[in-house]
């Protein structure tokens, strides 16, 4: 283009001549007149000149990583003051027992800008690599960041349809009660239940510190670590502080929503910790350590206050562990801890529901007429009733909206669903669904419930009501019980299970479990017995034993109570009426059963009217009536409260 006739210079660039110019003024443009034609004047142009500068302006510093209202000189050096303290606090959590100081540890993710706080340790002989490298805190994350470290950085992790996180647990998915271990030492040795029936089998401290040592290290390692501090019991009175440490956004999630969730204004003062949880699931334990059965230990360390998780990722090991360390502490408070669920009626009238996996403890419990207090784990103080948890861990096989309404539509975003299968790509969850494991389970905060009652405390209850599968079909569907029974049939746990086989063969399995929770207590069960009969007393509590099982026959020839049946007589609880009923005394169990109530027939109240064969009837009642004299001979020669009591709770049970 030898030739430059056809282009002219301007503002230092050359134009071609041939081609009009374009004009970017209204003034050329009558209609257009006052106006900018390629200017676009729509919204302010924005502040960053540079990427980097464009994504620093996407979120701002928010609690609790900011002091409260306006900063100051004086705020922000309190602030970085707390900071570090709060720094020191996890460094001393993950200090090894071998050295002197823990590791140095800065707040952030790696790879972020973020420059650490002065070194939390001075130079010292004989330093290990480990304590020259930077272990990274997340600390206190909120779901939302939570789910981009599941997404981003764990394998098996997605957003579902409803928005809640479905994740896997490993090779676990259930908890291990035969790899859990508890500390026998002179602090506590004496006050726990060992021997049989007992779910507390011992290790010693040696023991216990080498485990230790090993989940500390293998936590120390990793470029980043997850630490929740959160509270354990609605009542400030009797609130216990926790720390878990963990290596999984998947665990920080779970435990976020089954702790309660401190505000800001609380996490700036939580201090230390009163327990501590090193979760170091994704690494086994070592076979050859005393004690050891499997790669998988589960430790309790009541002295040191101190659990460590190894070879196992199921988080409810995380949830369990900590109720049976409030088996612990509370009694020794006076505190009555529980395993139940709990709702409270508009007048402000509490029940307590006891039953083990099937009685229907969550349906019932969840009623739309009440508040729900909360659905597993209460404590019962001079206060009145208080939710230990901050969420619910429900059952998800064959979850249906018609079914289980207030647990489907909990399933949202900040839901975490456990080894649940979906389809690819609706990612819609097939809830009946059994590949990975039976025990698929949804983590939520009880706030996800419509009705829950917040803060979750309320007045000391006015009904107890024991729940029983009973799958023999000889129990009466409701029955009011005396204190001796009630502590008989509290002590025993009983429920029914109904055992398959390939062949056909269905018959019904008498299952006991003490307390109606017998996996998770530390002390005798007597023990919580005698303290629940003086609540009762005291506070004029009733108790009821209903059967949600079956009647007219076992299993395989009765039929399973129907639940709008069993909803009408736990109404009838409720609105008092069953109080002011007469009643009749059965044979050999010798339950109080009522001759009416209200929307259930009378016939089904007695269960003998309900089968046709009376000889298989009374063979069927005194071979459960056997079965459960054979499992109280573990506890008939403990004394519970004064002897009398003991003798009148013995007399309570079938003769």
């Amino acid at each position: 283009m030898g030739d430059n006739s056809d282009l002219r210079l301007e503002n230092g660039n050359m134009i071609p001549t041939s081609l009009s110019k374009i004009n970017t003024h209204a003034t050329a443009i009558p209609s257009l007149k006052g106006r900018d034609v390629c200017t676009d004047d729509s919204v302010p142009p924005i502040k960053a000149q540079t990427l980097d500068e464009l994504h620093s302006l996407q979120k701002k510093k928010s609690a609790p990583t900011t002091p409260m209202g306006t900063p100051t000189k004086a705020g922000l050096l309190l602030e970085q003051q707390r900071q570090r303290q709060q720094l020191q606090s996890i460094s001393a959590s993950l200090a090894s027992l071998t050295r002197e100081k823990g590791p140095q540890v800065i707040r952030g993710e790696p790879g972020t800008k973020t420059e650490p706080l002065k070194p939390l340790i001075s130079p010292r002989p004989n330093i290990s690599d480990s304590a020259l490298k930077l272990t990274h805190v997340l600390y206190n994350l909120s779901p939302a960041e939570l789910y981009e470290q599941a997404i981003k950085f764990e394998k098996g992790s997605f957003i579902t349809s409803t928005g809640a996180l479905a994740t896997l647990s490993g090779a676990k998915t259930g908890r291990s009660p035969k790899d859990k271990r508890v500390v026998r030492e002179a602090f506590s040795g004496n006050d726990l239940w060992w021997g049989n029936g007992s779910p507390n089998i011992e290790m010693d401290e040696q023991t216990f510190l080498v485990n230790r040592e090993r989940a500390v290290d293998y936590l120390n390692s990793l470029e980043k670590v997850f630490v929740n501090d959160q509270f354990l019991n609605w009542d400030p009175e009797h609130r216990i502080k926790v720390r878990i440490i963990s290596a999984r956004a998947y665990h920080s999630l779970f435990m976020y929503n089954m702790c309660i969730r401190p505000t800001p204004e609380e996490l700036e003062n939580f201090g230390s910790p009163d327990f501590t949880i090193y979760n170091a699931g994704q690494f086994p334990c070592n076979r050859y350590t005393h004690y050891m059965t499997s790669s998988t230990s589960i430790d309790l360390n009541l002295k040191r206050c101190e659990m460590v998780i190894l070879g196992s990722q199921y988080a409810g090991e995380m949830k369990k562990g900590l109720f049976s360390v409030m088996h612990y502490l509370m009694p020794k408070k006076g505190v009555l801890s529980l395993h139940s669920g709990c709702n409270m009626g508009k007048e402000g009238d509490v029940t307590l529901f006891f039953g083990l996996s099937g009685t229907g403890k969550t349906t019932l419990s969840t009623d739309h007429n009440r508040y729900l207090i909360g659905d597993d784990e209460h404590c019962w103080s001079a206060n009145g009733i208080s939710n230990i948890e901050g969420g619910c861990y429900a059952k998800c096989i064959d979850l249906s909206k018609d079914k289980e309404p207030d647990i489907f539509n909990a399933i949202k975003f900040g839901t975490v669903l456990e080894n649940v299968v979906f389809e690819e790509h609706p990612r819609e969850v097939d809830y009946s669904d059994k590949s990975v494991t039976e025990n698929t389970r949804a983590s939520y905060p009880i706030e996800y419930i419509s009705n829950a009652k917040i803060p979750c405390v309320g007045p000391h209850p006015r009904n107890i009501i024991l729940l029983a599968c009973d799958a023999f079909g000889v129990l009466p569907p409701v029955s009011k019980l005396t204190m001796a029974q009630t502590m008989y049939h509290f002590i025993s746990g009983y429920t029914a299970l109904v055992a398959g086989t390939e062949d056909g063969i269905k018959e019904p399995k008498a299952t006991f479990s003490a307390c109606f929770g017998a996996a998770f207590i530390m002390l005798h069960p007597t023990k919580y017995a005698a303290m629940l009969a003086e609540k009762m007393k005291k506070y004029g509590t009733s108790a009821w034993l209903v059967n949600t099982g079956w009647s007219g026959g076992s299993y395989g020839v009765g039929q399973r109570m129907k639940l709008s049946y069993t909803r009408k007589i736990i109404d009838a609880i409720h609105n008092g009426s069953l109080l002011n009923a007469n009643y009749t005394q059965t044979h050999i169990f010798s339950l109080q059963i009522p001759d009416e109530v209200e929307g259930v027939p009378a016939k089904i109240l007695q269960p003998e009217n309900m089968w046709s064969d009376k000889n298989a009837y009374m063979e069927t009642l005194q071979k459960l009536a056997k079965l459960f004299k054979s499992n109280f001979e573990n506890f008939s020669s403990y004394k519970v409260g004064d002897e009398k009591l003991m003798e009148e709770i013995l007399a309570a049970g079938p003769q």
